[in-house]
This record gives C-alpha cells, sequence and structure tokens, in this order.
C-alpha cells in the first residue's frame, strides 16, 4: 500500500520561489489537499491565466461539475472575479474556446421561485467556498442555502442545507437548442435531455439525465422557452423543471443523485447506481482515496508548500483529459455512444483532448507513469477510427476543425513504442489510420493533412496555396512522419515504407532560410515567402512566432544544430529568444491575440511558455552542450510561469499539457522527443521524488541539497555509477532506477559537454 500522507518540510518563501530559512515545523497533508482546482481561474477571453475552471470530478471521469458564474452558453463559465452564481453546471467543457456539450445546470433557491438565469443568480464570496478536486461547497447569500457537491465518474450527489422559515425550491435549467424534462413527482424524479453542443456531434446526440431526490415535491412546474406550466412534460428549445419543498420550522437538508447518459435514459439510471447507497461523506471519502491513489503514483517532497501545491495541482490537471466517453451497460459491457456515427458501440472511447496541445507533455506522462489508462485511450482510438474513417486531432467529443498538425501519429506511435508490449489493442488498425491521416485531406481542415498533396510532392505546404499556417503544418508533419517511421520499424513495415517516412522526417529543412537564421514560409516555385518578420505571429506559423516554430524539428535537433552553423551558433540562436525584446507583429490577426499579451508580460524576451510550440525549447541547450542553461532556465520556468493562485498559469493550461510540463520538468527531465526512447534532463525542483510505474517498479529522484539557489546540476549517479549523459532512456527507467542529483549554487560546465552526452537525434543514430 502506497502512503496518501505527505509530509512537507515548511519553507519560507517569496514571490518566484526565493527562499528564506528552513523552520522545523512539519506538516501532514493528503495529496488531494495540495490539489487546488482554483488554480487558472482568474481568466478572460482577452488574457489567460490558465482559462481553467474548478473541475470537480474524478480522475478522466466522464461528468464533471462546476459552479457557474457565466451565461448559459457562455465558454467562461467560471471566472474568479465574478461576483454571481447562476447555477451548478454538469459538464463536458475541454476549454472555452472549445466551449462545452452535453451540459445542464441545478440551482436551490428559497423564497420566490424563478427560472431566469440572471434573475436566480447569487451573491456569493470565495470566502465561504470550499474547492476540491471531488468536493465543491459554496454559500448562496441571497438564499441562506449552503451547497455541496461530489462526484463520481458518472454520476454525482448534491447536499442542499435550506434555512428554516422560508420557501425551498430548486430549478434544473436543460439550456438550449433543443432539450425536454419530466417530472416524476410519485418517485421524487426528473427525467430529461439536452442537445445543447458546440460542434462535433451527430444529429441524434442528446445528453440524458436523471435527478432522485430524497423529499417530497410540494411544487412541480416546467419551463418551455420561459413560459412557466403545471404540465409535467415540456419539450421545447428552452426547457427546466421547478421544484419545491414548502417551507420547515427548522433548516432541513435535501440529497438528490444525479446522473447522465449519451445512450439513453434506461442507462442514466443505471450510471445512477454508482452513487450506491453511500452518504455525501462516504462518497467524498471515496473520491479522496480515487485522487490520492491517482496523485500517489508521483511523490516528492523537500519543497516549499507552495511548490508541493503547484505539483500536485499540474498533476491532478493532467489526470483529467481525455475523458472517458464510455458507460458500463447492464451486462457489465464497456459501451459507448459513438460521436462519429451517433450509434451504441462496444468498447472504449475517450474524448476532449487537441493532440496539437498534448502530444508534446501529457500523454508521455501517461505512457510512464499511467500507461493502463492511455492503453485503453489507444483502444478508443482504434474504434474513433473503425466508426469514423478518421482519427480525431481535437476530438470534443467528435471531430473538430481546430489548430493544425497530424500529431495523431505522434499519441499512437509514442505509445506502443512505450507500452505496446504490456497491453494487447489493435496497433494494426491504428497504424492503418495513421497512413491514412498522412497522406490525405480530411473532411475538415484539422483532420487529415491540409495540404497534403503539396507536402507529399514538394515537401513542404507552400504559403501561395491559400493554406493558412504553412510552415506550421510542415514542420508538424515532418515530425509526424518521424513518428510513423518509428512504429513502421517497431512493427517490421516493408523498407520502402519504412525509408518514405524516414525520408519525410527531413522535410523540415526545406523551410530553413539560412540566409535570416530561421524556419520561413516557402512558395510553391520554390522561393521564400517575403516580405519576412521572425516575430509575426500566424501567418505562415500557429499562435506563434518563426522564433518560436523554428524550433519545431523534435526529430532532429542534431540537424538544425548543423543548419545553423554548429554547437555555439546554436545556443546563441537559443539565447537570442531570452535576450530579444518581446516585440511582435499582429497584423495576421488585426489585433493582440491574448498569446501574444502572455508572452509580452513575462520578462522572459520571446519566450512564450503560456502556448506549447516553444514549451520544449529551454531542453535543447543539451544539444549544444551547454545544459546548465537548460537548468537555469527549467528553474526560471517553473519559479516565474507558475504560482498556486487563481492566476497561477501563464496561458492557456490546455487539457493537461501546460501541467504536465511542470510535472515533468519538477522532475528532473522533459519528452523532447515523443516516439524516441528518450528524455532529456533539466534538473529537479524537489530534495525527493518516487514515480511508481504501471509495472510495479519505482523511479527514486535524489537532490539532497537542491535549493532555491542550488539549480545547477554538479553530477549524477545512475544506481550508484556516474552518470555523464544529458538524457534518460525509458527502457532503462522502466526497470526501475535510483538517480541522485548533486545540485550545486555555480554551473558545472564540465559536466554532459560530451559528444555522447547528447540526447536523442535522428541524424545521430541512422
Amino acid at each position: 500500500m502506497r502512503p496518501i500522507i505527505a509530509t512537507v518540510a515548511l519553507l519560507l518563501c517569496i514571490q518566484f520561489g526565493l527562499f528564506a530559512q528552513k523552520i522545523t515545523a512539519t506538516e501532514s497533508r493528503e495529496l488531494v489537499d495540495f490539489a487546488l482546482p482554483i488554480v487558472g481561474t482568474d481568466s478572460r477571453p482577452e488574457f489567460s491565466n490558465g482559462n481553467t475552471y474548478p473541475a470537480i470530478a474524478l480522475p478522466w471521469g466522464m461528468n464533471f461539475w462546476s459552479p457557474q458564474t457565466g451565461k448559459m452558453g457562455d465558454g467562461w463559465m467560471y471566472k474568479y472575479g465574478d461576483e454571481k452564481i447562476r447555477g451548478f453546471k454538469q459538464t463536458h467543457q475541454p476549454s472555452p474556446w472549445m466551449n462545452d456539450y452535453g451540459q445542464f445546470s441545478i440551482m436551490p433557491m428559497t423564497g420566490k421561485p424563478v427560472f431566469d438565469q440572471d434573475e436566480r443568480a447569487s451573491w456569493y464570496s470565495h470566502k465561504a467556498e470550499t474547492v476540491e478536486p471531488n468536493y465543491y461547497q459554496v454559500f448562496l447569500a441571497d438564499y441562506n442555502v449552503n451547497v455541496e457537491l461530489t462526484p463520481t465518474e458518472r454520476a454525482a450527489l448534491f447536499r442542499i442545507t435550506y434555512p428554516g422559515n422560508m420557501e425551498a425550491s430548486f430549478v434544473l435549467d436543460a439550456f438550449d437548442n433543443g432539450s425536454e424534462v419530466t417530472i416524476d413527482k410519485a418517485n421524487n424524479r426528473i427525467f430529461g435531455y439536452s442537445t445543447k453542443n458546440s460542434g462535433g456531434v451527430p444529429d441524434n446526440f442528446k445528453n440524458y439525465f436523471v435527478l432522485e431526490f430524497d423529499k417530497d415535491f410540494s411544487l412541480a412546474q416546467t419551463f418551455a422557452d420561459s413560459v412557466s406550466s403545471e404540465n409535467l412534460t415540456a419539450n421545447a428549445n428552452h426547457v427546466g423543471a421547478l421544484i419545491g419543498f414548502g417551507k420547515n420550522s427548522e433548516s432541513f437538508q435535501v440529497n438528490i443523485k444525479i446522473a447522465s447518459s449519451f445512450i439513453s435514459p434506461e442507462q442514466a439510471v443505471l450510471n445512477l447506481k454508482e452513487l450506491g447507497n453511500a452518504d455525501f461523506e462516504e462518497l467524498r471519502s471515496k473520491g479522496r482515496t480515487a485522487w490520492n491513489e491517482q496523485l500517489g503514483k508521483i511523490e516528492v517532497s523537500g519543497g516549499s508548500v507552495a511548490q508541493m501545491e503547484m505539483f500536485y495541482t499540474s498533476l491532478y490537471r493532467s489526470l483529467l483529459f481525455p475523458r472517458k466517453f464510455y458507460e458500463i451497460d447492464a451486462s457489465g459491457d464497456v459501451v459507448h455512444y459513438s460521436p462519429y456515427n451517433g450509434k451504441v458501440e462496444k468498447g472504449y472511447m475517450y474524448t476532449d483532448t487537441g493532440f496539437w496541445d498534448t502530444f508534446r507533455a501529457l500523454f508521455p506522462l501517461l505512457n510512464l507513469v499511467y500507461s493502463e489508462i492511455n492503453a485503453e485511450i489507444q483502444m478508443g482510438l482504434a474504434n474513433a477510427y473503425k466508426e469514423g474513417g478518421w482519427l480525431p486531432e481535437w476530438g470534443s467529443p467528435g471531430l473538430r476543425n481546430v489548430m493544425v498538425g497530424n500529431n495523431s501519429a505522434s499519441v499512437v506511435a509514442d505509445a506502443y513504442l512505450k507500452i505496446g508490449e504490456d497491453y494487447d489493442y489493435d496497433i494494426e488498425t491504428l497504424y492503418q489510420a495513421l497512413k491514412h491521416g498522412a497522406n490525405h485531406s480530411g473532411p475538415l481542415t484539422a483532420v487529415g493533412r491540409a495540404g497534403a498533396e503539396y507536402y507529399n510532392k514538394l515537401g513542404y505546404v507552400p504559403y501561395d496555396v491559400e493554406i493558412n499556417e504553412n510552415a506550421a503544418r510542415t514542420l508538424e508533419y515532418s515530425y509526424d512522419d518521424f513518428t510513423i517511421y518509428q512504429l513502421a520499424k517497431k512493427l517490421n513495415k516493408p523498407k520502402a515504407e519504412i525509408d518514405l517516412y524516414k525520408e519525410r522526417a527531413m522535410n523540415y529543412k526545406k523551410l530553413y532560410d539560412p540566409t535570416v537564421g530561421w524556419m520561413r514560409g516557402k512558395n510553391e516555385d520554390g522561393s521564400f515567402q517575403s516580405p519576412f518578420n521572425p516575430v509575426k505571429w500566424g501567418d505562415a506559423f500557429t499562435e506563434g512566432n518563426s522564433m518560436h516554430y523554428t524550433w519545431s524539428v523534435f526529430q532532429d535537433i542534431e540537424g538544425l544544430v548543423n543548419l545553423m552553423g554548429g554547437e555555439k551558433a546554436f545556443a546563441d540562436k537559443l539565447d537570442t529568444v531570452f535576450s530579444s525584446p518581446p516585440t511582435f507583429e499582429d497584423s495576421y490577426y488585426g489585433f493582440v491575440i491574448h498569446e501574444i499579451r502572455e508572452m509580452q508580460v513575462a520578462q522572459m524576451g520571446q519566450y512564450a511558455h503560456g502556448n506549447q510550440p516553444i514549451q520544449h525549447m529551454i531542453y535543447l541547450y543539451n544539444h549544444a552542450l551547454q545544459p546548465w542553461k537548460s537548468q537555469y532556465w527549467v528553474r526560471k520556468t517553473l519559479n516565474r510561469m507558475y504560482q498556486p493562485t487563481p492566476d497561477g498559469y501563464c496561458g492557456d493550461e490546455d487539457n493537461g499539457q501546460t501541467s504536465a510540463w511542470y510535472v515533468f520538468s519538477a522532475l528532473g527531465f522533459y519528452p523532447v522527443t515523443p516516439a524516441s526512447d528518450e528524455y532529456v534532463i533539466g534538473a529537479p525542483l524537489f530534495q525527493n521524488a518516487k514515480i511508481h510505474l504501471s509495472n510495479g517498479n519505482d523511479i527514486e529522484i535524489s537532490a539532497p541539497s537542491n535549493s532555491a539557489e542550488n539549480r545547477y546540476i554538479n553530477s549524477v549517479t545512475w544506481n550508484g555509477s556516474n552518470y555523464d549523459k544529458n538524457f534518460l532512456k525509458y527502457q532503462e527507467l522502466r526497470k526501475g532506477a535510483k538517480l541522485t542529483f548533486d545540485m550545486v549554487g555555480e554551473p558545472n560546465k564540465t559536466r554532459g559537454v560530451s559528444e555522447s552526452s547528447k540526447p536523442f537525434s535522428l541524424s545521430l543514430v541512422d
């Protein structure tokens, strides 16, 4: 039994993690208590500090719950600065930019009951709010009502405490876009469905819900497009239900069981059984156990309380998406409503993630620590291809037309190369899916490869053929071809096929312009796009500029080093990203997008950690044999760009990717090249860490002299032997390992500086 109690040496600290003196007191908290769902919620469309909402859920749960301060249909459903709560929402929202589907909300009231979302909103205070991963509590001041909720994967239990001597009521809002509700007074239940969505669903999509109360109704009304009725069933664009419990002389509690299903009303009732006969506190305790079990797979200690909170908050965020989109039927079989063909199918399905973000660190984290979950995700991806003919690049819940690249290739290949020997799933179907996506434009611009015919002919997507963000697409396709090459080798595919994808993996070279020293859009005739500005956002690139995307050669950094003139020139070029002023050109957008502003204010030059394309760049100094610079910038970024506060992230958190960067980096290494066998070393943040692998082995990381001042690696030992590499190998780590870092205050410029110390590059191994 692994411990779920963390004993943390309390360290006094000031902003950006500069430690003062250590004190002797200790504090014991369960790991779930360090995970703070409120982090990142102080955001707005024009400036993101995370763009998160407090997701009250179990790990990878099918349904999340959140307090709702925003209006119906607003992707920013909860903003920390808002002063009123409109309801409590069942949500499947992966991002405010993607918005939601399968949503409805509830709201308890006293006094005169109302349905309108503005009129029913109540003042509240964060001082009277408790937010934990599997528990939420708030006091609704206008109604003198206390609300508590705790979830299971597909259900939730609410406990509402009403005051005495006031009429108590309850509203269910099924939202607009087509909904239905039925009040079953005889059984104290409300049934219904919501169809509200933001795309990516078949025509027959419905989220069926059931609510079961432990108190009789004294009032029952339905609403159809704001018109109230005594009818117990309503079907319209926007429906709801209002029930009352009368007036008690003393305060009283109402327990409400809620579940939903994408399959049928009957399945929703079946999902209600997840709650069983447990009372509220028992369910809350079970939820804490579930979170402690998953968070406890990585134990860290020897840091400040704030660092512990940021670490486990980031790990909590890394374990939310992709969510389970499957259910268990009456026979105990795993089934799912397919967001690709609208049928009920057998087998696993996961959704709500954008591979453009999460291929970088989130999925590598699952492969390393939560491999059994990613095996199920891979089974679900095979089902997605069989049911829809394409792999999703951004699924929510089905195919969505957003972002670029064909990064499902990385997600599939890295998984099989890491965990394929441990789990049995249909890799042949997935490999065929990768080849199909790599060689065809899809039904949506963001599915398959936009510009595939140009890319396959020329080796790049031209700038002047009306395919936007073409240089970004080319660089990502080239990396994705590398991952297919790696998988093809593993599966012993024909040599011609292997060679094709290996050749394509070098296509990145076609966009490097030695006259400017950056990646650049190229026209169909082979000339470079002009005029060129390396700080122009968008246009040839995606949510970034050439200074960000030039480094998107995950598969062959050595090749990029050579293009730039060698290790010193490469390192100097990396330096310019941090030393350049945060200037920008926004003419492609016509206004300053939030990603630009978040870079501008960070005081890190052109380094834009708030968006994904450049997040690996810090680690590339290892390829230039200047690893101490990686160590410096990793610690700088950990301390500056992450804080356990409502404004604690530095941009969109994006389905666990920015959080997974923190988790890996705090442990001391990072997956620069998914679909290779290596992680690149940075520098650990904590004095101690232990990773419990799914195969039963442990990775133990010790850095006893680690501190704010001691951020540099003097030496490393692996299982007691001196280790001079700038990388760690997955196949060796999975056997179990003991890593000891001697941390010092000044950089050791003699360690990790030999050619054999360089991390993986395709040019070095083949």
